[in-house]
């Protein structure tokens, strides 16, 4: 059977609450849907969502291995970035390098766990995966366009 875990970007823009049964959460979805909370009821469900798929073994925890090649991703993506300044890395938007390495994060578990990644955020995942070979499907394809 195949899984598939979805990044935060797709949670929060399809506003999804039922999972199919093939679903396995990611601890680092978990944690930006969380540092994000509006309010304490909406942490609270996120805390609980937390538990809940943890205790079924349908929870995506990184390992030290995950935070290795999550780190090395991010530092091969900023050679890219050198190279193609000619040495100087082009100045990144506000927040960008925390959403790329909880992105980079999150393909290093999910190809360990051999889970496919359903992503709004193609564009980050695609330079992600050129070097974690993480399976990468396109939100609008996985949910269809309508």
């Amino acid at each position: 059977m195949k899984y598939y875990t979805y990044d935060t970007s797709t949670l929060i823009s399809r506003k999804l609450s039922d999972f199919p049964g093939n679903f396995l959460f990611s601890s680092v979805v978990l944690f930006e849907l969380t540092a994000s909370a509006g309010d304490e009821k909406r942490r609270k469900l996120y805390e609980q969502l937390a538990r809940d798929y943890g205790q079924d073994n349908s929870l995506i925890v990184p390992n030290e291995e995950d935070w290795l090649m999550a780190s090395k991703v991010l530092f091969w993506l900023d050679q890219e970035r050198r190279r193609k300044g000619r040495g100087l890395a082009p100045r990144l938007k506000p927040g960008a390098s925390q959403r790329m390495a909880m992105d980079a994060l999150l393909a290093a578990s999910a190809k360990r766990w051999e889970v496919t990644v359903i992503t709004e955020n193609w564009d980050d995942f695609k330079a992600i995966q050129r070097y974690c070979k993480v399976k990468l499907v396109k939100a609008n394809d996985f949910f269809g366009k309508g």
